[in-house]
């Protein structure tokens, strides 16, 4: 499969709009699509030398972290990526913003393991599976979800993304047994015996049961008991 070839993680196929010329992605979730077959060299990644970024928001606050990379691997012939697979740990979750080993590092740490979010116990590594791979044009633009508005609304796809991307790479994310397709904009470098990839987007955690204080089930949203279903996501993945 060469670079540019479209097939079928976290990880939605995106709702192209001509306008005026343009081409709008806008990232959205999709039902799991097929992982066409990956030729080339297989490129080993660097776990220590990769991260997964996560920011949560609540009209009080927010809370980031990380996500380990457990394992993974990616395919690349002729200066071209042509597949990659990658598993992260959930239970070795980090929050960032929260001194470890304190009690409020506890509380937050266990609830997100909990079944309320990631429920680790029965689900404790997430994967993501590139399926296609497509050239991000020079006239592409992106659309941001509207978010009600508080003094912590989430970052849109256009703050949360990476400057200058270079493709659009859609795979399949799967976490707590559900797995949906997400496409999203990322900087992508190739050579021979190296390859690395950059990307900023965002997910709705819901569509992978994450639904606790769903924020759609809000009654009355003017008394911020809720948490933004909207999550950003970041990642930095080296393989060589």
């Amino acid at each position: 499969m060469k670079f540019i070839k479209t097939s079928g993680l976290l990880l939605a196929s995106a709702l192209l709009v001509a306008s005026c010329g343009q081409k709008t992605d806008t990232v959205e979730t999709s039902d799991a699509q097929e992982v066409a077959e990956a030729t080339g060299a297989t490129l080993t990644v660097d776990p220590a030398a990769s991260a997964i970024s996560w920011t949560g928001y609540k009209p009080a606050g927010k809370h980031f972290g990380s996500i380990p990379v457990q394992s993974g691997e990616i395919n690349v012939e002729d200066g071209s990526l042509t597949g990659g697979k990658f598993t992260f740990d959930i239970t070795g979750l980090k929050i960032d913003d929260l001194e470890e080993g304190t009690e409020n590092y506890g509380k937050l740490h266990g609830h997100l393991q909990s079944p309320d979010f990631f429920d680790a116990a029965n689900h404790p590594t997430a994967t993501f599976e590139i399926t296609s791979v497509e050239p991000y044009g020079s006239g592409d633009t992106v659309e941001d979800k509207e978010e009600y508005e508080t003094d912590n609304t989430p970052n849109t796809l256009s703050e949360q993304m990476v400057p200058n991307p270079t493709h659009w790479i859609s795979g399949n994310l799967t976490m707590r047994g559900t797995t949906k397709n997400i496409k999203f904009p990322a900087s992508v470098s190739v050579s021979n015996d190296n390859a690395s990839a950059a990307a900023g987007f965002n997910i709705d955690r819901t569509d992978w049961g994450l639904t606790y204080g769903d924020e759609s089930a809000a009654t009355d949203k003017a008394k911020d008991k809720f948490i933004y279903n909207t999550v950003n996501v970041g990642f930095e993945i080296k393989a060589n």
